[in-house]
Parts: C-alpha cells; sequence; structure tokens
C-alpha cells in the first residue's frame, strides 16, 4: 500500500492490516512483541505473498491493541510524536503534500517551550512573541494561540524562578496588554478568533503576570567572588561585549567603578557605528557645549528613530535546498557534524540562512 509520509524523501510509514482496517505500526512495536508471549506470537501472525501481516488471532489483537492504548494514553505528551526539530515550510498543496504549513503547528514541531530553557535562544523566543503580540494577534488559529500562550507561561515561570531577564519580560507583557485590550475594547468578536470571554481570561492572566514581576524582589546569593572583586580591564571587557545600551545603564548602577566605566565616550560610540549606519548617525549628532560628539544621549536618539541591530545567541535557520526550518545545534554539528535537518544538499552550510523573528513570522503569511 502505497503512503508517502511526513518527509517527502522518506520510504513513508509501515502499515499493518488488521481486522479493524490498516492500522500504522508504531515505533514501540518491537518492544511490545518482546512483552507478548513467544508461543503466542508463532500462531497468530500470518503473512501473505504480499508481504502484508494480518492478525489471526482475536484475543492476541485486543491485548496488544490495549497496550498500544495505554502508551498511547493521557499521561502521554503530544509532542512525543514530534522528536524532530524541525519543519518543512511550504505555502501550497503538491501531489505530494496536502495542505500547508501554519504558525501553530511551527510552535508545536519547533519546540518553543524547550527552547525558552536555553539561555542562548531565550532572547530569540521572546522577540518574537513580541512581535506576534504587536501585529499578529487576530490571525492567530486556535492552536497557535494555545501554544503561544503556553510558551509565554513558560517564560514568566523560569523568569520568576531565576530571576532572569526581567525587563524583556515586562516590555513583551507591557505590549501584549496594551494590544489584548485595544483588540477588545475597538476590535471585539469581529476579528478575534475564539470566544471573546476567553480573551478576557488572557488579558487578566497578563496582567496578574505584570503585577508578579513588579513585585519581583531579585535574592543576593554569596557565592564569594562579585563583580567589585574583579579587575578594572575584565569589567571594561563585559561592558564592550553588551550589545544593549540599557544594560550598560543598568549595569553601570551596581558599582561606583562600573559607574565610571559605563561613561566612557569611546564605548558608546562603538556600540552606535554596532547598531547604525554613518548616514544615520551624521543626521542625528548631538552635541556638547564644548563641540564635542556626546555618543551615549545620541545613542538614545537614534533608538528612537532606527530599529537596532538585532544579536541573539542562537536563531532558526532556514536550508534552502530543502525548504527546512530548524534549530541548529552548534555542538553537534561539531562533533557529529550534523547539520540539524536531513538535507541532501552537496555543501548543507552553504544553503543555510539566518532567520530573524520578524523573517519568522514573514514565512507564515499568506
Amino acid at each position: 500500500m502505497p503512503f508517502l509520509g511526513q518527509d517527502w524523501r522518506s520510504p513513508g510509514w509501515t502499515w499493518m492490516k488488521t481486522e479493524d482496517g490498516w492500522k500504522r505500526c508504531e515505533s514501540w512495536r518491537a518492544e511490545l512483541e518482546q512483552e507478548t508471549d513467544p508461543q503466542g506470537l508463532s500462531h497468530s501472525r500470518i503473512v501473505n505473498s504480499e508481504d502484508e501481516e494480518m492478525l489471526t488471532d482475536e484475543e492476541h489483537g485486543s491485548a496488544s491493541k490495549k497496550r498500544r492504548k495505554g502508551r498511547f494514553g493521557k499521561d502521554s505528551s503530544p509532542q512525543c510524536f514530534y522528536r524532530e526539530k524541525w519543519i518543512y515550510v511550504h505555502k501550497d498543496s503538491t501531489r505530494e503534500r496536502h495542505g500547508y504549513c501554519t504558525l501553530g503547528e511551527a510552535f508545536t514541531r519547533l519546540d518553543f517551550c524547550g527552547a525558552v530553557r536555553d539561555v542562548r535562544r531565550f532572547g530569540y523566543v521572546v522577540r518574537l512573541l513580541q512581535l506576534i503580540a504587536k501585529s499578529q494577534l487576530t490571525s492567530l488559529s486556535g492552536v497557535a494561540q494555545k501554544n503561544y500562550f503556553s510558551v509565554l507561561d513558560k517564560i514568566v515561570q523560569k523568569v520568576l524562578e531565576d530571576q532572569q531577564n526581567p525587563r524583556l519580560i515586562r516590555d513583551l507583557l507591557q505590549d501584549l496588554s496594551a494590544a489584548l485590550g485595544a483588540l477588545l475594547r475597538g476590535v471585539g468578536k469581529s476579528v478575534l478568533v475564539g470566544s471573546i470571554g476567553v480573551w478576557a481570561c488572557r488579558l487578566e492572566t497578563v496582567l496578574a503576570w505584570q503585577r508578579q514581576l513588579q513585585d519581583l524582589q531579585v535574592t543576593q546569593v554569596n557565592h564569594g567572588l562579585t563583580l567589585s572583586d574583579l579587575p578594572l580591564h575584565t569589567l571594561n571587557d563585559i561592558l564592550y561585549r553588551l550589545s544593549d545600551g540599557w544594560d550598560i545603564v543598568t549595569l553601570g548602577q551596581v558599582t561606583p567603578a562600573l559607574s565610571a566605566l559605563s561613561e566612557d565616550r569611546r564605548l558608546w560610540r562603538k556600540l552606535c557605528q554596532y547598531h547604525f549606519a554613518e548616514k544615520q548617525c551624521c543626521r542625528h549628532l548631538v552635541l556638547s557645549e564644548q563641540g564635542r560628539v556626546e555618543w551615549k544621549l545620541m545613542y538614545f536618539a537614534l533608538r528612537k528613530c532606527y530599529p537596532a541591530r538585532e544579536q541573539y545567541g542562537d536563531t532558526l535557520h532556514f536550508c534552502r535546498h530543502c525548504s527546512i526550518l530548524f534549530w541548529k545545534d552548534c555542538r553537534l554539528a561539531l562533533l557529529l557534524k550534523d547539520s540539524g535537518h536531513p538535507c541532501t544538499a552537496a555543501d548543507p552550510d552553504s544553503c543555510l540562512t539566518p532567520v530573524s523573528p520578524q523573517h519568522f513570522i514573514d514565512l507564515f503569511k499568506f
């Protein structure tokens, strides 16, 4: 029986003919066969000339069916079917593929809940949710809404437990609450997908999260060495590795030494040159009374006019050869030479393109 699986390069699933019809053989089939009585297996299966397996013993069929039902009961997670963290992005139907890839399916298959626990991917996921909150809430399907708020709940709980990156989450929840409030007041159920009462409950949940983050108190843990114990050149190197001006200002409030280092004109000049083009800097020059360029003030002036350059520890990648969106694990790529997805190109690295959060949203606009 010909059948095309989820991956068009694969030979397809293995199917078994039973009294109730054709059923797909699960990956736990070998384990189930070991659990059954070997004597019962000798007369319970007949293989015909077309290599089709039929169950002739009704008791054996019902017993194996119960075991499979127990393995895939309510306690099992639905994401166990999607162990690979990649998804084929297609926008139209073909003979091999029917339908198209949705944003809700991408949230499940790419395991954003697991990406939240990775410090390198945390900022990327937060930025993606923030962009969706600003422009894509009305286009989310029911599944996408569920997955979106599930990932958001994971993020909030992680911040409350780890007490790290609270400013990013405050900005995200501020944009989300403003968008939800505007939709409920001005648009209502004529545009929103789903019950308006459900959206009102979600707004209340977001407001409750905001109150929890406002009451968050960062506990000081004394592990011996602190920032004030580090030499000045090390503290200076730390400041030069920060790409966000607000992080530099916040870090400068920790100690007097960091405060002096955070006012370095060369540091803010490097930051302006990194995020903005030379023409943009010339249009918004901020000069002091002595005629010197105030790079710190100019940086925040430019942030109001132009978007800053985005920088993330890890991003999604898109393979132009296979049209597959996936997370690339750099450690596995170095150790096992694994590209992160089943690529058929001769040189997979030459076909990869980093995907920004805005580009990710554009991939699922139809």
